[in-house]
């Protein structure tokens, strides 16, 4: 097994950088690219970093220097032979080609492209401009680099036997929940955990842990590089983004109260029937459900995100019923901020009632806390899409602590969605 604290401890960047492959993201940027490619992509946009977590001033963390380093040896990588290999032959979710030559053709010429960084208020502002298509893929190494530069420097300077003994315990926090995971009956669960992990040798141990301490249960990993690796499944569909840019080149409220209909008739289009997950909560789950057309009730199931679980979970079944369809043969997906104690007050409230999964993240592969103090707490960091064809895009969301956009057009937004009082949930990942 790699000894961690010994590869820690002689971290060196011209040997060990950070994003190692242009495979080093999350699944679902290659799936939404491959959309973008096909419909928009002339379309232009604006990516930029934020931290919700204010109290940690990551500027003051992590040396401009060395991000730039980073950012810089990422913008240099370029999909190599065997990588493009591994996306032309592998049969994902079953299906064969579901990247097609054309994608491939593209991201085996693509680089990341140029970047902005300037620091405020010790807080770094990291934006990309450009072609939706390019700018997309900086969101997961972005947030990565960050991520795991902020981990080696409060790691920089501690000796071998205190790395030893903090991978130890760090180790031992995932074996126990393992271990409680493993009592749950029908569990199907996924790492979700790459942009806001510790650092890739942490995930790719998490990765291993869970393969081996769950067998079937553990369903794969978003992250592409290690699914390739560790010959496990690649998993994810889409996330909030595509909702985002559609409503935002949306002419008139008639089209915005239709965008997010329309990418998942896009979606559906273009992967044939297969990865039929929706994300309802992008401006509201009730709005979406109740205006929901009827072809939606056909899809496989729901990502739940940003709502309360259990609340969240009880209007889709709500919404499964009214439908006429068995939420017994339906797949709920839940994301948003798991931890093993979430994760089995919902599988007691739900099991039965409907096929469950779970899209484990930051608490996977980013549980540090009170190991070295706080200062090695996840933040809660994220790269949204804040701009597209010089329109502000907007995100309402279940939780108000995840909305963006320009108060005027929230207002617009929310009154479009029929939104109503939301309650304030705290964020901690």
């Amino acid at each position: 097994m790699l000894d961690l604290a010994t590869r820690v401890y002689n971290h060196n960047f011209r040997i060990d950088p950070i994003v190692r492959s242009l495979l080093d993201t999350d699944f679902y940027k290659l799936l939404m690219a491959q959309m973008i490619l096909r419909r928009h992509p002339e379309v232009s946009v604006t990516f930029g970093i934020h931290n919700r977590t204010r109290s940690v001033r990551i500027a003051d963390e992590v040396d401009i220097g060395e991000l730039r380093e980073q950012l810089d040896h990422a913008r240099s990588l370029r999909l190599g032979r065997g990588e493009a290999t591994w996306l032309r032959g592998n049969a994902f979710y079953g299906t064969r080609r579901i990247l097609s030559a054309e994608f491939i053709a593209w991201f085996e010429a693509f680089r990341l492209p140029d970047y902005e960084l300037a620091v405020r208020d010790g807080q770094y502002e990291l934006s990309f401009h450009g072609s939706w298509l390019e700018t997309t893929m900086w969101e997961v190494p972005a947030l990565a680099i960050l991520n795991e530069l902020r981990s080696r420097a409060t790691l920089r300077g501690m000796g071998r036997f205190d790395l030893q003994v903090l991978y130890a315990r760090a180790m031992t926090r995932v074996w126990e929940k393992i271990e409680r995971l493993r009592r749950l009956p029908d569990l199907s669960i996924a790492d979700f955990g790459t942009r806001r992990r510790h650092g890739f040798l942490w995930q790719d141990w998490c990765v291993q842990a869970m393969h081996e301490g769950l067998g079937a249960h553990f369903t794969g990993t978003s992250n592409c590089l290690i699914a390739m690796r560790r010959e496990v499944e690649a998993v994810g569909t889409n996330a909030h983004e595509l909702p985002m840019v559609y409503a935002a080149l949306a002419e008139d409220d008639a089209a915005l109260a239709q965008a997010p209909y329309d990418v998942l008739r896009d979606w559906q289009q273009d992967y044939e029937g297969n990865l039929l997950i929706v994300l309802p909560d992008t401006y509201g789950t009730t709005g979406f459900l109740r205006d929901a057309p009827d072809w939606i009730s056909a899809w496989t199931g729901v990502r739940i995100d940003s709502k309360d679980p259990i609340e969240g979970g009880e209007e889709v079944v709500a919404f499964w019923e009214a439908r006429g369809c068995d939420p017994r043969e339906k797949l709920a997906i839940f994301s948003d901020g798991l931890d093993i104690d979430t994760i089995e007050r919902i599988h007691a409230h739900f099991h039965g009632r409907m096929r469950i999964g779970y899209g484990w993240g930051t608490l996977l592969t980013n549980d540090f806390r009170g190991l070295v103090g706080n200062r090695l707490d996840p933040v809660s960091i994220v790269c949204k899409v804040s701009e597209a064809n010089g329109r502000p895009t907007v995100k309402i969301s279940d939780n108000p602590s995840k909305a963006q956009g320009p108060e005027a057009e929230v207002e617009r937004y929310k009154r479009v969605f029929g939104v109503e009082a939301q309650a304030t949930l705290p964020v901690l990942v």
